[in-house]
């Protein structure tokens, strides 16, 4: 059976990370802070487990977190990769910016959401987010 990493903490990340418990802080750090407090104890992570009623795997992450970003590396969750834009999407995003701006359409003085994705056959959800994203305003274009 593989044995997990030990961790010591200095007084400083200890004070720290009980300040952290007592203070209104997101549950998701609260329970971090846990997890490092009783690996710091010497408890195995099945104890870890059994005691803060989580999976092996949070506790495992968040030990690991702990050994490379020490503070740091709980405070935050890392960054999640979202997927990428197809070439596809960034054409239709540069086309409703550009209809949008130097374009009326056919019937009115300025598009609409409903009026912009009839015309180019997509969702007006996706106009609005294109608009709230690049500071688009079609009624003062």
């Amino acid at each position: 059976m593989k044995t997990a990493p030990r961790i010591s903490l200095t007084k400083a990340e200890h004070t720290t990370l009980n300040l952290w418990l007592r203070l209104p802080s997101p549950a998701r750090l609260a329970l971090r802070v846990r997890i490092v407090l009783l690996a710091a104890e010497g408890k195995t992570n099945q104890e870890i487990v059994t005691q803060l009623r989580v999976s092996l795997k949070t506790v495992t992450l968040w030990r690991r977190r702990f050994l490379e970003g020490r503070l740091v590396g709980i405070e935050k969750a890392a960054p999640r990769g979202g997927a990428r834009r197809s070439e596809a999407y960034e054409e239709t995003v540069r086309l409703i910016i550009r209809k949008t701006s130097k374009q009326r359409p056919a019937k009115g003085t300025h598009w609409t959401t409903r009026s912009l994705a009839n015309e180019l056959g997509i969702s007006p959800s996706m106009v609005q987010r294109v608009w709230k994203a690049n500071g688009l305003n079609p009624r003062r274009n």
